[in-house]
């Protein structure tokens, strides 16, 4: 164990040392939580000889867990696989794979990610013959998964819209018979059954209370309700809780974030100890400056500032462009000008609250060929070829999957049509199988044509065949075998296109991170590997070397550069203009705080004075309040249009 003393300072060292105990940790921006939590960990296991058995350490993202689990490995004698620092869903997933069956759910389930989610709702939708246009199906989704994040059942779920009350709980209970039908767990699944698990078999809970006796939460203000009451459950008996967070970094509400989780963790936990982390080691004072004083306007919060012992640094430019497309234009100008000074544009970001604002700043990139990534668009698990071959796998690991059956059976083409493929679900409702148990019977089916049974026999053998070889071979030889055999890696070359060329290649980039996969670890099987690629998010694919970066800044938060341009601060795009109706308004505040103090030294905010309308011609804009609440002295001067 390295000197605490050296590495920490007096409040970090506090909050390491505490051994028992609630602890409430309000850890300001850039103000070191990552390793606070990690020594924290280290001081549990090495100085107090708790073993890592009874620790579990909770994050958000799967690149904070392997981060905080590489930090522990070099500081602790010991395997990554001895230390439980997951995510939420991935810890559920963990404990529902160990004893799930209680309630039900077998070991092998699959996790449905978004769009496996969307065709069942759709496909609920369509037996309850209410038309898309009706009721659209993300909306559908969005309910559904607001329900559950509540830990609302069909029964219980009273939407707000009265209009929506006799119909959304019957769509709701449908979606979750599919489910149950394709031995399928969807990612509010994962935290809901393991609260059931544990209300239903208290044995069950008693046994993780007395192996997690230590409990860390990272990022706290972003739990939603399900996963408040996951944690109060497991810390229960033994009260050593420590959440790490900070309220004015809460910005998710829209996905069921509760910022009441943190701000009221001491009325939950009287005997809590409360240290505040305020110094910041990441931005100037500048920046600092401008951050606090626009989070302090707002009054759902924890009273706390920030601090650093960095540089004063360069003032903030603001430019006020005249419409959109000027605004573009400055920035990129602005980040050839880092780039001609020596910075690496990999440490560049660009912020906007919305997605469809990246369009115009991807031209300007594009007609002066500076290389930039979006981050949080397309993931590679999300590219049709890569879900295509994930799918196969999945079919593989749960042939009761319908919806990843439905996407292979005529990949490559087999000749089985749609209008076959509705006879075969007719009949396995009919006899009371599942469809890949239909499939197998198909000769018995009325109405199919010689080249549909031919090409159903043909699919079945090759997923069988792929089946029994699963125990045989390991996972990369599996996946290789699927991608030949199958026929799938050859019709990517059938056309010798470069969209071809570059989705084959894709594929060959999947099965090398399979391979990675089973070098990493060679006892893992099918399952686990499926799990790992479900339970990613954008910005655990985030690379950032070289290439500029545009996200939205909700994507930003966890995220640190040298450079950082605000875009589009202009009152109903920050704070949008539904803040005002939905009372988000202070979240909105939080947001730009967020995106300010992304920045280590230099900050850019912009915003158009006009924007181009699809309806033709322009739309006037106001500038963001958020903007007055900076104080004149950080800026070095405001530049409008004409001064460019």
């Amino acid at each position: 164990m390295t000197d605490l003393a050296k590495d920490l300072n007096p409040e970090q060292l506090k909050a390491v040392k505490i051994n028992r105990g609630p602890i409430l940790i309000l850890a300001g921006a850039g103000s070191g939580k990552t390793r606070v939590i990690t020594y924290r960990i280290a001081y549990l296991i090495n100085e107090q000889k708790i073993p890592p058995y009874n620790i579990l350490a909770v994050t958000f993202t799967n690149k904070a867990a392997d981060e905080m689990k590489s930090r522990l490995v070099r500081m602790l004698d010991c395997s990554e696989s001895e230390i439980w620092v997951k995510t939420f869903h991935a810890t559920c997933a963990a404990i529902l794979r160990g004893g799930a069956t209680r309630i039900g759910i077998p070991r092998n389930f699959a996790i449905y990610d978004e769009s496996d989610q969307l065709a069942v709702v759709k496909e609920s939708l369509k037996e309850m013959r209410i038309e898309s246009k009706e009721l659209k199906p993300e909306f559908v989704l969005k309910m559904i998964s607001h329900a559950k994040e509540n830990l609302l059942t069909p029964e219980d779920y009273r939407p707000s819209d009265p209009r929506l009350r006799g119909i959304l709980p019957r769509i709701y209970k449908l979606y979750n018979q599919k489910l149950v039908e394709y031995n399928a767990l969807d990612f509010d699944d994962l935290i809901l059954m393991t609260v059931r698990l544990f209300r239903t078999d208290p044995a069950i809970l008693l046994r993780y209370q007395e192996r997690f006796r230590y409990i860390l939460v990272d990022e706290y203000q972003d739990t939603n309700r399900a996963q408040y009451i996951l944690t109060k459950m497991l810390a229960e008996k033994y009260h050593n809780l420590c959440v790490v967070g900070d309220d004015d970094q809460s910005i998710y509400s829209w996905r069921g974030a509760e910022i009441r989780n943190i701000l009221d963790f001491e009325r939950d936990y009287p005997d809590t100890t409360v240290i505040k982390l305020e110094q910041n080691y990441r931005s100037t004072k500048t920046i600092l400056k401008a951050a606090s004083s626009v989070v302090k306007h707002n009054t759902q919060r924890k009273p706390k500032v920030l601090w650093c012992e960095n540089e004063p640094g360069e003032k903030i430019e603001y430019y006020e462009a005249y419409d959109d497309k000027n605004e573009a234009n400055y920035v990129v100008k602005k980040v050839i000008e880092q780039g001609l000074s020596g910075l690496d544009l990999g440490r560049i970001a660009i912020f906007y609250r919305l997605n469809y604002q990246s369009r115009v700043f991807e031209e300007f990139f594009v007609k002066y060929k500076v290389p930039y990534e979006v981050v949080g668009a397309l993931k590679f698990y999300d590219r049709a070829e890569v879900k295509n071959i994930l799918a196969y796998l999945k079919v593989i690991g749960n042939p009761r999957d319908l919806v990843s059956l439905k996407r292979i059976v005529n990949l490559p083409t087999r000749g089985i049509g749609y209008e076959s493929l509705e006879r075969v679900a007719e009949y396995a409702g009919r006899e009371r199988v599942s469809f890949f148990d239909a499939l197998r019977k198909s000769d018995g089916i009325e109405g199919l044509k010689p080249r549909t049974r031919s090409g159903i026999r043909d699919f079945v053998v090759l997923i069988e065949k792929f089946i029994a070889l699963k125990s045989q071979v390991n996972l990369y030889e599996l996946a290789i075998q699927v991608a030949k055999e199958s026929g799938y890696l050859d019709s990517l070359t059938r056309d010798q296109t470069e969209d071809e060329f570059t989705r084959r290649k894709n594929v060959e980039e999947l099965l090398i991170s399979i391979n990675d996969f089973v070098k990493t670890y060679p006892e893992k099987r099918l399952e686990d590997y499926l799990e790992n690629v479900m339970l990613r998010s954008n910005i655990d694919d985030w690379q950032g070397a070289g290439r500029v970066s545009l996200m939205t800044l909700h994507n930003a938060k966890g995220l640190e550069f040298d450079t950082v341009f605000i875009t589009g601060l202009e009152d109903g795009i920050l704070p949008h203009h539904r803040s005002y109706e939905e009372n988000r308004y202070e979240e909105e505040r939080r947001l730009f705080y967020v995106g300010i103090t992304r920045a280590r030294k230099k900050l850019f905010l912009t915003s158009a004075g006009q924007r181009e309308s699809y309806r033709g011609g322009f739309q006037v804009t106001e500038t963001s309040p958020f903007l007055k609440e900076i104080p004149d002295d950080v800026f070095s001067s405001v530049m409008i249009a004409e001064d460019f």
